[in-house]
């Protein structure tokens, strides 16, 4: 008798929801969770690594990569740059039987959606909109022009919630990435 595969779980939220704090916390501390590495034309910020936080690549590169079929989903984020997340990664971690976790934007969640829809699918929330918005600010990393083209995408992808199987608060870095591992765990077995 073999082992059930992984189910695949897609994690999306707002931007400054904590995405990227959570998936750190859930890397460093549950070695058994596989997350995946995307693909982005954007500039890395400061402290971010080629290959560990994403694959930055130029908008040639990336192109081709869409066009030889490497994705297996991407989207122009925020008008300005595009994030996509490489198939093959995804589909060896599945094979090894590790429990993948795809940390991605509200359209590249509505992609999966369709090309995976047994997925799960997992919505990180702030606490408060105001909370999301001390966030966004707090972290110092986009202009002012920036900051408000965040907010306004912000707005529309809270109004995704209900598209989810499951939301999970990110009041607090460590419950919501132990909540999200346990949700993990108790879809592959």
């Amino acid at each position: 008798m073999s082992n059930p595969r992984p189910r695949v779980v897609v994690l999306a939220g707002p931007t400054a929801v904590g995405k990227g704090t959570v998936s750190t916390y859930i890397r460093e501390h549950f070695p058994e969770v596989w997350l995946s590495i995307s693909a982005t034309t954007r500039a890395p910020r400061p402290g971010e690594v080629h290959g560990r936080h994403y694959y930055f690549v130029s908008p040639e590169d990336f192109d081709a990569m869409v066009e030889r079929g490497e994705m297996l989903e991407w989207a122009l984020v925020h008008g300005r740059n595009r994030y996509g997340t490489p198939r093959r990664a995804v589909e060896e971690a599945i094979e090894q039987g590790r429990l993948p976790l795809l940390e991605i934007d509200l359209e590249g969640a509505r992609q999966i959606r369709r090309s995976m829809p047994d997925a799960l699918f997992v919505f990180l929330a702030p606490p408060s909109w105001e909370e999301l918005v001390r966030r966004l600010v707090g972290r110092g990393t986009e202009s002012e022009e920036e900051r408000e083209r965040r907010l306004a995408t912000a707005r529309v992808e809270m109004a995704a919630a209900e598209e989810f199987d499951k939301v999970i608060i990110n009041d607090d870095v460590r419950r919501a990435a132990e909540e999200l591992v346990h949700l993990m765990r108790s879809q592959s077995s």
